[in-house]
């Protein structure tokens, strides 16, 4: 019945999110793995060390962290009761790996923020969910930055944790936000990480192979949208992530925009393609129609989770 666990996961942190008040008393489930990863990371990495041997120790931290977090998922679903308290605590518990509701509330305020015509707060609450400089942006790059964060976003922290929660229940969830933490964290292409991290960069990849093409499909069914599903067939390749491109190509044929491009990261420019090039930049409007797309996917995810778990019960 790992469906319905999902299912109730995902609805209670529709629901409820992550409280503030919990948040400021023990901290997140996900900062405590990335502390983890971060001491881990502090110890095995040394620039003196040759890269072969970088290469190495990364892949075998990573492989360590993630069997840790995949054993925590075995004991605590063996220790749960087989009872209504023990599903009760396995979603609240699957709940806290699931990013519905913070993902809509992060990108809701930069919208909040163009509405109420204030571009500052818009680029602060920007920041906050993106790794690229928003100081000094401008109106179309602040929207696409939002509407990308959000497709890639739908796809890492909502389709891809339930679907691996699906198939292996929260071993799989565990294990899933473990990869996923660990690429956030060191599988950039910098001197320090590009031969540390690239281990936990490809294994990124892997886990979000079939969830980022299932996020783009479920954003060109939930817009009704022919032009979605011909844009991401042909624009999803032309992204620097082999995952990324198909939710972020399929939103921009959804809603007729241009995304992906140029952009900032610090003092570097990096020269991305365009995805849906021939499109006009988006606007307020655009932004505002990516989050409706947003929540009609979460829908449709919800029903495809009930019809799942009400299958395999009948069987």
């Amino acid at each position: 019945m790992f469906a319905w666990l999902m299912l109730a996961g995902l609805l209670i942190e529709a629901i409820m999110g992550w409280p503030d008040w919990l948040d400021r008393r023990i901290g997140h489930p996900v900062r405590w793995f990335g502390w983890l990863t971060a001491r881990t990371e502090h110890w095995a990495n040394r620039l003196s060390f040759d890269r072969g041997t970088r290469i190495l120790l990364g892949a075998l931290a990573s492989l360590a962290l993630v069997m840790l977090a995949t054993l925590a998922g075995v004991i605590i679903a063996k220790a749960l009761p087989d009872s209504p308290l023990g599903f009760a605590i396995g979603a609240i518990l699957a709940s806290t790996l699931i990013a519905s509701r913070s993902l809509y509330d992060h990108v809701a305020a930069v919208a909040s923020a163009f509405v109420a015509r204030n571009p500052e707060t818009a680029r602060a609450a920007l920041s906050r969910i993106v790794g690229r400089d928003t100081r000094q942006m401008e109106e179309p790059a602040i929207m696409r930055a939002a509407i990308e964060s959000l497709a890639e976003n739908t796809s890492d922290g909502v389709i891809a944790p339930l679907f691996w929660g699906t198939l292996f229940g929260l071993p799989g969830l565990f294990a899933y936000k473990a990869i996923n933490t660990l690429d956030s964290m060191i599988g950039h292409r910098n001197e320090r990480y590009e031969a540390f991290g690239k281990f936990a960069a490809r294994l990124d990849d892997l886990a979000n192979l079939v969830p980022a093409r299932l996020t783009g499909i479920l954003f060109a069914l939930c817009a009704l949208s022919r032009n979605a599903m011909v844009v991401m067939w042909s624009d999803a390749k032309k992204h620097r992530s082999p995952n990324a491109g198909w939710p972020e190509a399929a939103m921009a044929g959804a809603l007729g925009i241009r995304l992906s491009g140029p952009r900032r990261y610090g003092d570097a420019i990096s020269n991305d393609s365009w995805l849906n090039l021939d499109a006009a930049d988006p606007g307020i409007a655009d932004l505002q129609r990516a989050l409706s797309v947003y929540r009609r996917t979460i829908i449709v995810m919800a029903t495809l989770l009930a019809l799942i778990g009400f299958a395999i019960w009948r069987i």
